[in-house]
């Protein structure tokens, strides 16, 4: 297994990735954008990620989610740890099947070194936002607002606010009955996986001058 794992990260950038296998990310969602962002951490060699979501899989959320036909029904974490596993087995992942509330944000992410705000809805991205910042003011969130529609590649920004940081148009709002399409989804998530990236290497690379 030992040489299994050094194939696997043969390719990854050896100067940063000792700062990522010691990283830990709570992910707060997992829908189009926390699905991705999970894919595209394990891929990137995140040591353990920490994720939580209520739902269960339904069929229409496979135009923009990262499952297949055969996981629908089950719970979303369940479904995604597996789906994890399967791509990166030499990471960590912890899921958790239950609501987030002010209560047990400090419980559930404690650990983690950045969170990533995945939720559709401005009431539950709101109070995850400052519950975190209430709980944890100088560690990173990383939010999302405005992916809806398609195209209009060229107002996709990041902003920061403090250690609020937020991936997206900004705009664009959710039109009902109709679900955000997988490119903004993904272009949205992989950039919030992407700073996740940057700011734990640059907290790593702190750390270890500090040392």
């Amino acid at each position: 297994m030992k040489n299994l794992e050094k194939k696997f990260f043969s390719k990854h950038d050896p100067r940063i990735l000792p700062l990522l296998r010691a990283s830990v990310v709570g992910i707060a969602g997992a829908g189009g954008l926390g699905s991705s962002v999970a894919v595209s951490l394990a891929r990137a060699g995140i040591g353990k990620l920490i994720i939580v979501d209520f739902d269960r899989i339904e069929i229409s959320n496979l135009n923009r989610q990262q499952y297949f036909w055969t996981q629908v029904g089950k719970v979303k974490v369940r479904a995604l740890l597996e789906n994890l596993r399967k791509i990166n087995p030499f990471s960590e992942y912890v899921g958790f099947q239950r609501r987030i509330t002010p209560k047990n944000v400090k419980t559930i992410f404690g650990k983690a070194d950045l969170l990533i705000e995945a939720f559709d809805r401005a009431g539950q991205k709101q109070m995850l936002i400052e519950s975190w910042i209430a709980h944890f003011p100088d560690r990173p969130i990383i939010a999302a607002s405005g992916l809806s529609g398609w195209g209009r590649n060229q107002k996709i920004r990041q902003r920061r606010v403090g250690n609020l940081y937020i991936c997206g148009d900004e705009e664009s709002e959710p039109v009902r009955g109709i679900s955000p399409m997988a490119p903004r989804v993904g272009i949205v998530a992989n950039m919030q996986a992407n700073l996740a990236v940057e700011l734990l290497v640059k907290s790593g690379k702190k750390q270890v001058s500090r040392k």
